[in-house]
């Protein structure tokens, strides 16, 4: 058989697969990325199938599923948006820090990790997941409850974040010297300054520059203009994932609904093809022995996120439903997880990956299950909060 006909083959069966996942776990009305990944295990090394012919295509197809998660999430935010909820919610992010990165933290250094890899695995549970949640408020109706702003503020904040943290990790995981974290932070921080500033001043110019009335032209101009900035951003020693967040938030609002719409299905093809690519690179066989650390890790990481949405819609004086609800709607963990985690794999922190996977799967079902059930039923109806 030709190295063409097997690729053609193998992309076949997996987007089928693929398919198949999504539609059940649209019936059971949880994300399909926990089934996306239990599937990739079965897959890649030490599963029953060999995607031998597609894994050069499926892990670069994952770097730019990365950079379209990022680029749609910022579309969601304006720069000015952005700086009011730097400004509000500063203290919830230092709370969910302070609550939610030390259990993973711990866990590392418990588990023998060495303090590169305890710190990547305070991240991972540190980091709510973006798109999961930005999807399970559409699909619970809950955009325009009181407590939606203290949720959004909050993972904002994160990805913001994670802006610092990346570089700090990246330059830790290589046996950097502190002066060189410095350096990568400092960088990082004045690329999001850059954009912030030029998307205030002249998000209207770039509106202008990417609108046309053929969606193939803004199709091709914006996901060019995102490659390039995500290229240069990874060259200055941040994230490529960051450098689109970025490009996001500097879409101006009036443009960013018609850019959604047309980003939509290409960014739901190559994210799910990301999640392939992490379950691809992990032996299922590493994943049970770490399965009861797992578990633990999971449970008190739930309580801590659900203490950080408390306190956040709090601050928004949301009453006690809508504070249980902000909670719950930040339990799961994806994307930004598993990019900590493959950069830990990548850096030969193979201990990393197996307990990164079986987490994510835990809360990425765990957090929607209890922001759905998280009230009684005679109490589940849209409230003011």
């Amino acid at each position: 058989m030709g190295e063409i006909t097997a690729l053609l083959l193998e992309l076949g069966a997996l987007y089928l697969g693929l398919s198949l996942l999504g539609l059940l776990a649209r019936r059971l009305g949880v994300p399909a990325i926990p089934f996306i990944l239990l599937a990739a295990l079965a897959l890649g090394d030490g599963g029953f199938v060999d995607l031998s012919a597609a894994k050069s295509f499926v892990e670069t197809a994952a770097e730019i599923g990365v950079i379209m998660l990022l680029l749609t999430l910022g579309l969601e935010f304006s720069a000015t948006e952005l700086v009011i909820s730097l400004r509000r919610h500063w203290p919830s992010g230092v709370v969910d820090l302070a609550l939610n990165a030390p259990p993973g933290l711990i866990a590392g250094l418990l588990l023998g990790l060495p303090w590169q890899g305890a710190m990547a695995l305070g991240g991972i549970t540190w980091v709510s997941s973006s798109g999961i949640i930005a999807r399970l408020l559409g699909t619970l109706d809950r955009i325009a409850n009181r407590e939606t702003p203290a949720v959004l503020a909050v993972l904002v904040l994160e990805d913001v974040a994670m802006a610092l943290f990346l570089p700090v990790l990246v330059v830790a995981l290589a046996g950097g010297t502190p002066a060189q974290a410095a350096g990568g932070v400092a960088l990082a921080l004045g690329a999001v300054l850059l954009v912030l500033r030029a998307a205030h001043r002249h998000g209207h110019r770039l509106g202008r520059l990417l609108t046309h009335p053929d969606d193939e032209q803004v199709l091709l101009r914006l996901l060019g203009l995102t490659l390039l900035v995500a290229g240069l951003t990874q060259a200055v020693g941040a994230s490529a994932a960051v450098g689109a967040f970025l490009v996001g938030i500097a879409v101006p609002s009036s443009f960013a609904d018609r850019a959604r719409s047309i980003l939509g299905p290409l960014r739901d093809l190559f994210a799910a093809t990301f999640f392939v690519a992490f379950g691809l690179s992990t032996d299922p066989a590493a994943v049970w022995p770490v399965l009861p650390a797992v578990l633990a890790l999971a449970a008190v990481t739930l309580v801590t996120k659900m203490a950080t949405g408390w306190f956040a819609a709090r601050r928004d004086h949301v009453g006690r439903p809508g504070r249980r609800r902000a909670g719950a709607a930040l339990v799961a963990r994806g994307e930004f997880s598993i990019i900590i985690a493959g950069l830990a794999a990548s850096a030969g922190l193979a201990g990393v990956g197996p307990v990164a996977t079986g987490y994510v799967m835990v809360l990425a079902v765990a957090g929607p299950l209890l922001a759905r059930y998280i009230e009684p039923p005679s109490a589940r109806v849209l409230a003011p909060g």
